[in-house]
């Protein structure tokens, strides 16, 4: 069974760093573009960053550039999202989702997301 789980979410005081994982189990990370969504309460839900499979590719909403970076380490079936400077409006529960995307790039649908690991940034 296909199934991504995401770890590492919890309370941070404003300008503290969190490191989210992403783990794949049922099938390799190696053809997949990887994406980090969250949803904040009230809100819908809104794409943070994706990280394609084929060349690493990167991308990332306006509201984190230059605080969060995307990574992947294929040989641990994991793909990161450290987040740094985080702010209270990073609160949210945050969700991967994996899609096959043997050709590279960013795809606009998923089909396998985690059940989410919330995020809250508070002092």
């Amino acid at each position: 069974q296909l199934q991504v789980v995401e770890s590492g979410g919890g309370l941070v005081q404003p300008g503290g760093s969190l490191r989210l994982s992403c783990t794949a189990s049922g099938f390799t990370l190696d053809y997949y573009a990887i994406g980090w969504f969250r949803q904040a309460p009230g809100k819908e839900r809104e794409g943070v960053s994706c990280i394609s499979n084929k060349d690493g590719s990167t991308y990332y909403a306006d509201s984190v550039k230059g605080r969060f970076t995307i990574s992947r380490d294929n040989a641990k079936n994991t793909v990161y999202l450290q987040m740094n400077s985080l702010k209270p409006e990073d609160t949210a529960v945050y969700y991967c989702a994996a899609e096959p995307r043997p050709w590279g790039g960013c795809p606009t649908l998923y089909n396998y997301w985690g059940q989410g690991t919330q995020v809250t940034v508070s002092s």
